[in-house]
């Protein structure tokens, strides 16, 4: 086992991820809420306001600018938490979905092919949807290889 998974695992084990994901979803609620907006506004006048005081001096603007990169830094993180776990969440529902429906359950975990192989099966499911739609008995046969073909690509 390698140190990285070993430093993983133990990270795990102390629930590091759980902290992580609850401060993260806090802080994305809050970062996206009006007033946590207005308050941002709030500050930006404010600083504004106090450049001729401080002659728009090289230390005031640093001030800005320091804040500012801070925080864009730490909240793109944030960000791409809550989104991984919103997009994890959505592709899990989807997949039960296609399970218990009538939908291929070889579309199930499609997420993980190389994009090649997504907009193969992508232009496969475009023409079954047009063959579908045509009636056309041909077609139909095209599609049903198509179909096929996709079955052994996810397979």
């Amino acid at each position: 086992m390698s140190k990285d998974m070993r430093n993983s695992k133990a990270i795990e084990k102390f629930g590091f991820s759980k902290i992580f994901g609850d401060i993260a979803t806090h802080i994305s609620q809050t970062a996206g809420r009006a007033t946590t907006f207005l308050c941002a506004a709030l500050i930006i006048v404010i600083w504004a306001v106090t450049g001729p005081i401080f002659n728009y001096s090289d230390t005031w603007q640093l001030i800005i600018n320091t804040g500012t990169t801070i925080v864009t830094f730490l909240m793109v993180f944030l960000i791409q938490n809550s989104q991984n776990r919103d997009s994890a969440a959505i592709q899990v529902k989807l997949d039960e979905l296609i399970r218990v429906s009538t939908a291929h359950n070889s579309f199930v975990g499609i997420e993980h092919l190389t994009d090649e192989e997504l907009e193969n099966i992508r232009k496969t499911c475009e023409s079954r949807a047009a063959a579908e739609e045509a009636g056309d008995d041909a077609v139909k046969r095209t599609g049903r290889k198509a179909r096929k073909a996709a079955d052994q690509i996810t397979a």
